[in-house]
């Protein structure tokens, strides 16, 4: 953790924003006005929360999908789209720690998902270019060949449509490939938003801009936000990071920052997706545009809070697009953010044991678009009373302490001296800040988290995360404040991006 960086002279090239969100519409949705009661309220307006939203509204019930900022320009907007079952070198570790029964039920449940997907694509007509095409797990180096050919045993095993392959069909060096055919691509917002102008009217909302604050666990849940009260027999959560601390999800995932880069290509490039079995991995997929294919490269993850200069990750991952390809330009740079469970499964299900109508979707991995699809098929199906066969592999009740406990208990730890180094060390001065640097200073007696802006203007907040009072990290690629505890981002000026946090850094009044 880094709480003092400066700025890196290297500028990341192209827009600063996700292609998604640059080649779609702003969506207007009101913000709640009023108390408003529904059947189902669904906090997080992504592909879990619309989706949800969709299917719990045809089948009869009122809806209100709640978003803190606009829909669709959350951690959904910032995807790299694959939507698939090849979730890199994941069915060999699934056997080994749920089983085969286990193992089967994840690659059976992201098998539907990409179905799903297809059939809604189809039946309200969505020009959203999704089509069918491959994945491929591809090794970069001799050294990930053995692991390779036992993921590949492992998903052969389950029935997945695999082969394997002595090399990826791409222009540079790999050493070997699983294949998996049939799966699919799109546009994630031009899917989305067309799914979600279903939702409004009939007595269910889309509300924007409308923070959700706390939820009251009674019959029916109030739940209170920035803009007043909202009334719902059931509650999902799918905030990304769920923002209540009841669960201890906090305490069971570790969040992870991730990079991408739009670039135009001189050469041939596959229409194909690819994902790298190293790690951090390097994934590749391509979208057409009316400039011809973007290729969409990805990866150089680490956990959020914790690099020592998170720009240096967008020259790494620029370094890797130039050693591979022929790049005529770079348009477009963003990054996300996903969060990571301890045994590599999402938690979707009931919130707590205990809890009758308040749900959960979130740890999806870095793979969201099939995820978010299980989330909606398996919370839509508790909510109306059905079985769901998916619905105990991934229930957020598993406690699999046997397996995972260990790396939970290093990462609590971890936690907790993170807080204690943050809470110990000792602020530089004020005057040691240039511009385009921010750092923790001491500003008589009180530690302060400052940004000097190129223009000199400064910009002050408290440096504790408002969610459990970690001492935040720059992020200098974002120009953020990030917790390396579990995550919560805020902006320069100490305004929330990402929960568990739900209230502001507190702004501070400074002068030079």
């Amino acid at each position: 953790m880094e709480k003092n960086v400066s700025e890196s002279k290297y500028e990341p090239p192209g827009r600063a924003e996700s292609f998604w969100i640059a080649t779609t519409p702003e969506t207007e949705y009101p913000s709640l006005t009023e108390n408003v009661s529904v059947d189902v309220a669904i906090l997080g307006g992504g592909i879990a929360g619309i989706t949800s939203a969709l299917f719990l509204k045809k089948a009869g019930l009122n809806v209100a999908v709640i978003e803190s900022q606009r829909i669709i320009k959350g951690v959904t907007g910032y995807t790299t789209a694959h939507i698939t079952s090849a979730h890199n070198l994941i069915y060999d570790y699934l056997i080994d720690h749920f089983g085969k029964d286990g193992a089967q039920q994840y690659a059976d449940a992201n098998q539907e998902a990409i179905e799903r997907i297809a059939q809604l694509v189809e039946e309200h007509n969505i020009d959203c270019d999704f089509r069918r095409t491959s994945e491929y797990i591809y090794a970069e180096s001799k050294e990930d060949v053995e692991k390779l050919g036992r993921e590949f045993e492992a998903a052969k095993s389950l029935g997945l449509p695999v082969s394997y392959m002595d090399a990826a069909p791409l222009p540079f060096k790999t050493y070997g490939a699983i294949h998996y055919k049939n799966q699919a691509q799109f546009h994630p917002r031009k899917y989305l938003l067309s799914l979600a102008k279903l939702i409004p009217g009939n007595g269910s909302f889309i509300f924007e801009n409308t923070r959700a604050l706390d939820v009251e666990e009674s019959e029916p849940h109030r739940i209170k936000t920035d803009r007043g009260y909202l009334i719902a027999k059931n509650v999902i959560i799918a905030t990304h990071f769920p923002f209540l601390n009841q669960g201890m999800f906090f305490a069971r995932m570790e969040p992870y920052r991730s990079y991408v880069l739009g670039v135009r290509i001189a050469d041939e490039v596959p229409e194909e997706m690819f994902d790298s079995s190293k790690d951090p991995s390097h994934y590749i997929r391509t979208q057409p545009t009316p400039d011809g294919l973007l290729v969409i490269v990805g990866g150089e993850d680490h956990p959020t809070g914790h690099a020592a200069n998170t720009v240096e990750h967008y020259e790494r991952l620029e370094q890797f697009a130039r050693n591979h390809f022929q790049i005529k330009s770079i348009d477009y740079h963003w990054s996300t953010q996903d969060n990571y469970s301890f045994d590599k499964v999402p938690f979707i299900g009931r919130f707590t044991p205990g809890s009758k109508h308040l749900y959960v979707a979130t740890a999806f991995k870095g793979w969201g678009m099939t995820h978010g699809m299980v989330a909606a098929t398996i919370l839509s199906d508790l909510i109306l009373g059905r079985s769901n066969p998916y619905q105990e592999l991934y229930n957020p009740g598993r406690y699999k302490l046997l397996t995972t406990g260990g790396k939970l208990i290093t990462q609590n730890i971890q936690i907790a001296e993170t807080l204690l180094k943050g809470r110990l060390s000792r602020p530089e001065k004020f005057s040691s800040i240039n511009i385009r640097e921010a750092k923790v200073v001491d500003v008589k007696g009180e530690e302060v988290a400052v940004y000097k802006d190129d223009k000199g203007n400064i910009h002050a907040v408290s440096p504790a995360c408002t969610h459990m009072g970690c001492i935040v990290s720059w992020n200098s690629a974002e120009k953020s404040w990030d917790c390396p505890c579990h995550g919560s981002r805020f902006n320069f000026n100490g305004e929330v991006i990402h929960s568990p946090a739900v209230k502001n850094l507190e702004r501070k009044e400074i002068q030079e």
